[in-house]
């Protein structure tokens, strides 16, 4: 088997290896879609169209009225920035022993779930997000509550799909990722394919290999 490139494994960004065990490798590490501040980003963008349309045939003597148009404006204009710095902090990985969610932007929050303890992982997309290339993971856990059950706005979400259920199931993924034409700037990757500890590889004369015992769920298009 050919050796991993040791730069494949580094973390993406280097605030993630802050959340990362010794030997511990990324498989997948990935931003929010950029769907999830599109309407911020058009709310800005419109409101600013409207005010300027607005204040045009404003008479002059209601320049309170104009003052608190703008002002609402420059509301959205601070919405769509909070949003898009949200995202550029926000990150889902997945290693070869867990998934991890971290969220927030003055207060850092990490959610974590164990490989070993998803029982059941069931993946959505609407009629939007096939359009727009992205998706939503629901995990389920043995009988109880998880701090990390739903991620929505999973970019490049068939790609991600692969990678998961290679590590849950121990299999290798010999997928090579998105289309570069399609990755989001916020999407990495690893290249190398990484068992689970209860794989072996399969030799002539074999049964089925060792794998984690898990349903991966329905696919919902």
């Amino acid at each position: 088997m050919a050796r991993p490139d040791p730069l494949a494994a580094q973390p993406p960004h280097r605030g993630l290896a802050r959340y990362l065990l010794d030997g511990e490798q990324i498989v997948i590490a990935a931003h929010q879609h950029w769907a999830k501040v599109a309407e911020p980003v058009a709310s800005a963008i419109g409101g600013l169209v409207l005010v300027l349309l607005i204040d045009s045939y404003l008479p002059a003597g209601l320049r309170l009225l104009e003052n608190l148009l703008w002002w609402a404006w420059f509301a959205l204009v601070g919405r769509a920035i909070w949003r898009v710095l949200e995202r550029r902090h926000d990150w889902f990985v997945a290693t070869d022993k867990r998934l991890i969610l971290t969220y927030g932007l003055i207060t850092r929050k990490v959610a974590m779930m164990p490989l070993t303890k998803v029982t059941d992982m069931s993946y959505n997309r609407s009629p939007l997000g096939r359009l727009l290339g992205y998706g939503t993971f629901v995990m389920e856990s043995a009988g109880q509550d998880q701090a990390l059950r739903r991620v929505s706005w999973v970019a490049d979400p068939d790609h991600t799909y692969r990678a998961m259920c290679a590590e849950i199931f121990g299999v290798n993924n010999t997928d090579r990722g998105p289309d570069p034409d399609q990755r989001d700037e916020g999407t990495y990757s690893t290249a190398i394919r990484i068992r689970t500890p209860g794989h072996r590889p399969a030799s002539p004369g074999d049964g089925e290999p060792d794998v984690h015992q898990a349903d991966t769920g329905p696919i919902s298009y």
